[in-house]
């Protein structure tokens, strides 16, 4: 765990293209979900957030 951490502080790319590719599902997820409104109003944005995160992550060096 710790070495998550240290690679989100690092700027490597494994750990923040995990964040990214949570983003997109937790997106995907709220679009589909029936019962909460406010999910479903934010589905969209948290999606696209996340697909912008992973380009800009993909471009980061890898671990050490």
């Amino acid at each position: 765990m710790s070495n998550f951490f240290n690679g989100l502080l690092r700027f490597r790319r494994g750990p923040w293209e995990m964040v990214a590719t949570i983003l997109i599902a937790l997106g995907v997820f709220m679009l589909m979900q029936p019962f909460v409104m406010w999910a479903f109003t934010y589905s969209f944005i948290t999606t696209l957030i996340g697909t912008v995160m992973f380009i800009i992550v993909s471009h980061f060096p890898e671990g050490d």
